[in-house]
C-alpha cells in the first residue's frame, strides 16, 4: 500500500490559508508558520504528520497528498476540520 509524509497547516478560514500561501510563496519557513498558526496538535512539531497511508486521511486531504507535486505548497484544501496548507515530504 501507498505510503507518504507530509506536514501541514491547519486554520479555520480561507482567508487565513490564503495569507499564510502568499507568505509561503515569498519563501517563509513552512515550519515556524506551523508553529504560530496551525491549529492542528502536529503545529508544534511544524505541522509534521509523519508517514501515513493512502486511505488514512480525509479523501481531499489523501487527494492532495497522493495526487499532488513533491516539495511545492498546496491548498488552500478544505475538509471537515478547516483549510490546510499541504507539503508532501515524500510517497513511497
Amino acid at each position: 500500500m501507498s505510503t507518504a509524509s507530509a506536514c501541514h497547516i491547519l486554520v479555520k478560514t480561507k482567508v487565513e490559508a490564503d495569507s499564510l500561501k502568499v507568505k509561503l510563496d515569498k519563501g517563509a519557513d513552512f515550519h515556524k508558520l506551523a508553529k504560530q498558526f496551525s491549529t492542528c496538535p502536529s503545529g508544534k512539531k511544524g505541522g509534521d504528520l509523519g508517514e501515513f497511508r493512502k486511505g488514512d486521511m480525509v479523501p481531499a486531504f489523501d487527494k492532495a497528498v497522493f495526487g499532488g507535486p513533491l516539495f511545492k505548497v498546496q491548498g488552500p484544501i478544505k475538509t471537515q476540520f478547516g483549510f490546510h496548507l499541504i507539503k508532501v515530504l515524500y510517497r513511497s
